[in-house]
């Protein structure tokens, strides 16, 4: 089994998305998977023109010559790709959301019904997706918009870590607390390559506070 990380935030291996991620794919390559993070920030995308010649000029192949080309071939080789991204201004980062924009060579020009919902078909079979997020802010509603944006996408678990600033802290008690949680996350890791989903004690680990309210509100205050 392959499994691709996308990683979209602009810290790119220093960012507060990379410490869940790098814990997932532990546990994922203990249970046998072979894994790889793209830091998209690193790469050259183009935004996406909309001119549809990957549809119907050259079909599957976008018309501009970016890395793009290189990173639908990691997609396509993967069988299950992870989204991550922090949260800004409420939703994914522009970064992760230009690559999810020249994705559009994988679909085909044809309309299919989805449940309640159309959606053009596609013209291979995907890999399955995990979304991985972090908010700064305290509070599960940070993630409602990303979480209705990647409908679509029928993922198959989603990891959201909110006060996601404390997952770098360099504060000991606050490093015991992150340790603790990501456990969880290496755990979730190990069991969707083992079990291909992940048990109750382990959802509830991915959901435990990291810190009181009042006293991250204090913290993060404090810079």
């Amino acid at each position: 089994m392959k499994i691709t990380v996308f990683n979209g935030s602009p810290k790119g291996a220093n960012s507060n998305t990379n410490v869940m991620t790098t814990a997932f794919l532990k546990g994922a390559e203990r249970a046998g998977a072979q894994t790889e993070t793209v830091f998209l920030i690193e790469k050259h995308i183009e935004h996406c023109k909309g001119c549809f010649s990957c549809w119907f000029r050259t079909p599957g192949k976008c018309v501009q010559q970016d890395d793009m080309t290189e990173l639908l071939e990691i997609y396509q080789k993967s069988d299950i790709v992870c989204y991550a991204t922090p949260i800004y201004l409420w939703n994914m980062t522009a970064c992760l959301k230009q690559f999810l924009d020249r994705m559009i060579p994988l679909k085909c020009p044809t309309v299919v019904q989805k449940a309640d919902r159309c959606d053009m078909a596609d013209s291979m079979k995907l890999p399955e997706t995990i979304i991985f997020s972090n908010a700064g802010f305290p509070g599960e509603n940070n993630f409602s918009i990303l979480h209705e944006s990647v409908k679509p996408a029928n993922p198959i678990l989603e990891v959201y870590r909110n006060c996601g600033m404390l997952l770098r802290s360099k504060n000991e008690e606050v490093q015991k607390k992150v340790a603790e949680y990501l456990v969880f996350v290496e755990q979730a890791g190990y069991e969707m390559v083992k079990d291909g989903k992940i048990s109750e004690g382990t959802k509830a680990g991915l959901e435990m506070e990291l810190m009181p309210l009042q006293d991250y509100l204090n913290y993060i205050m404090k810079g």
